[in-house]
């Protein structure tokens, strides 16, 4: 994977972190940077970590599965694409009154839920030359940055910005996905 297929990747991962982070953002009193940054870490270090976990466990059926893992890799992709895209359109419960601080427990629930597609994604470069820590590093800055300005601009932007992120997350990872598949056909002369 090159350095542009990474940063795409980074970014489309870290957008329904950003959707999460609009809606936190939304619900919070006045939120200060301090506390948008300790939003943004929380939510960074676990999407960091996810990617690497999904590639321990895709690494140990590489070799099994080497003549069809850009299939793999590509409809992984595609599904998670799909999914972020089915869940911008998802209608969301208001939260009540805004509240001055979130539980660091409630972010870290958060973060790891907005985290799970990249563990899969983290699955499906275990099957791909790809260099997984440069990927996660991404990844978890992306998010930072991301969930840090989501948190800032989420009482002015609400959550229609956030729905737009995830929808572009989404075709992200169907686009990453379809190269994938595109350069290893290509490659292999079919």
């Amino acid at each position: 994977m090159n350095a542009l297929s990474t940063l795409v990747l980074a970014l489309a991962m870290s957008t329904d972190a950003f959707a999460a982070a609009v809606s936190k953002g939304t619900a919070l009193h006045k939120p200060r940077f301090p506390e948008a940054l300790r939003t943004g870490v929380i939510f960074g270090v676990i999407e960091a970590l996810t990617p690497l976990i999904g590639w321990a466990l895709g690494s140990v059926a590489a070799k099994y599965v080497q003549e069809w893992d850009h299939w793999i890799a590509f409809v992984m992709l595609c599904i998670l694409g799909l999914m972020m895209i089915r869940n911008a359109f998802k209608q969301e419960d208001e939260e009540s009154a805004p509240v001055s601080r979130h539980s660091f427990w409630l972010l870290a629930a958060t973060g790891f839920a907005t985290s799970i597609d990249a563990m899969a994604v983290g699955v499906s470069l275990a099957f791909i030359d790809n260099n997984i820590v440069v990927t996660a590093i991404a990844i978890g800055l992306a998010t930072t940055l991301m969930v840090t300005i989501g948190v800032m601009v989420g009482r002015a932007l609400g959550s229609i910005a956030g729905k737009r992120a995830e929808i572009l997350g989404g075709i992200a990872l169907i686009g990453i996905g379809s190269t994938i598949l595109y350069e290893h056909l290509t490659a292999a002369g079919l």
